[in-house]
């Protein structure tokens, strides 16, 4: 019986040590996955703050009138005046549609009964 049970216990030892062994190395290559990611979003960070830089760099205000005056022939760009904008009156707002699949007809029959107002005493 000492031999069954010293057998089992090596057994039990082993697998624990198996999956143990099992688990560091998942637990490695999580790492290495997650300092993938850190490198990867710190990279997209840096691309994105330089396309920033160069968005706000090519939409200078003083850079945008040079490019206007330049090509006014071809463009014909003005500046806005106050008749171009209209009032929200002149604004067309669609209809929205009535679903009559939706509607139930109502009898007399079926209708319910209004209450009466009782005058105040």
């Amino acid at each position: 019986m000492r031999t069954f049970f010293l057998l089992v216990s090596a057994c039990v030892v082993m697998a624990l040590a198996f999956w143990a062994y099992r688990e560091n190395y998942a637990t490695q290559r999580a790492l290495n996955t997650l300092e993938d990611l850190h490198r990867d979003i710190g990279v997209s960070r840096d691309r994105l703050a330089v396309q920033r830089a160069e968005w706000a760099y090519l939409n200078r205000p003083d850079r945008l009138r040079d490019l206007a005056e330049i090509n006014f022939d071809r463009l014909g760009l003005l500046p806005f005046r106050a008749e171009q904008f209209g009032t929200v009156d002149q604004v067309s707002y669609p209809v929205a549609p009535i679903d009559l699949s939706r509607s139930v007809e109502v009898s007399s029959a079926n209708a319910p009964e209004t209450p009466v107002a009782e005058a105040d005493q």
